[in-house]
């Protein structure tokens, strides 16, 4: 059963090394997600399931101890989600969602709970991914879930999808869902409009939802901006 979610944002900029000189600009991003893996570490889970969006070619399921790495994005970080095992992947394997929960998670040192990752791709329908939840909620006694996942990118003229009026709405009514726990909303986000606006949590947000359908759980949303033009949002259920 799901006891408690953190949702972050999963920008590479949240690694100040690759950042770099505008590091600073998410100082308060950084530290709500560490707020927010408090949460997760209070309800001491069975289980944490870490949830990000990937391309198709890269959704599945990770292993505890599976590395990654910022090396594409041009310095020489490496992660590693939960525990090394002897049988991990090869040095890069999580997708880039995964691999800045990895990066949050070992900054806030989690050592509460084993972890999976689970990858999923943008063009998973919303069906699928309610199953999807209730499977990982079934998973364990206790289930805590990260999920990874920006807003629209689409909220200034200079944003990756430049400017949409859409967006900001958009970015509004999924972070009061977010913030009061609200399953039915994150349930009837308009998969077309998401993808649109360039919204790589949509998939992770209906995940949530599916896992915390029987959870009755209460939100609280820490954090909301739009840095870049990218909308950020950080909430816990609890």
């Amino acid at each position: 059963m799901l006891v408690a979610a953190a949702v972050c944002p999963c920008p590479p900029l949240l690694v100040p090394e690759v950042a770099a000189g505008a590091a600073p600009e998410l100082d308060a991003a950084r530290a709500a997600c560490a707020d927010a893996l408090g949460v997760l570490a209070a309800a001491r889970p069975d289980l944490l399931v870490v949830v990000g969006p990937t391309e198709q070619s890269r959704a599945g399921t990770y292993a505890e101890g599976t590395p990654g790495s910022f090396r594409g994005f041009g310095v020489n970080v490496g992660v590693r989600l939960g525990t090394a095992t002897a049988d991990a992947p090869p040095e890069g394997a999580l997708p880039p969602s995964l691999a800045v929960a990895a990066w949050l998670l070992e900054r806030t040192g989690w050592a509460d709970a084993p972890i999976v990752g689970l990858a999923v791709a943008e063009p998973t329908s919303a069906e699928r991914c309610i199953r999807m939840g209730r499977e990982i909620a079934a998973r364990a006694g206790r289930v805590a879930l990260l999920v990874m996942g920006d807003a629209s990118a689409c909220r200034t003229l200079k944003a990756p999808g430049y400017l949409d009026e859409r967006a900001a709405p958009f970015d509004a009514s999924v972070a009061r869902a977010l913030g009061s726990a609200d399953v039915p909303a994150l349930k009837a986000l308009d998969i077309d409009l998401a993808r649109e606006l360039q919204a790589a949590g949509r998939a992770p947000w209906q995940i949530l939802a599916g896992a915390a359908e029987e959870a009755d759980l209460a939100g609280a949303l820490l954090y909301e901006d739009a840095p870049y033009g990218v909308g950020y949002l950080v909430a816990t259920w609890s």
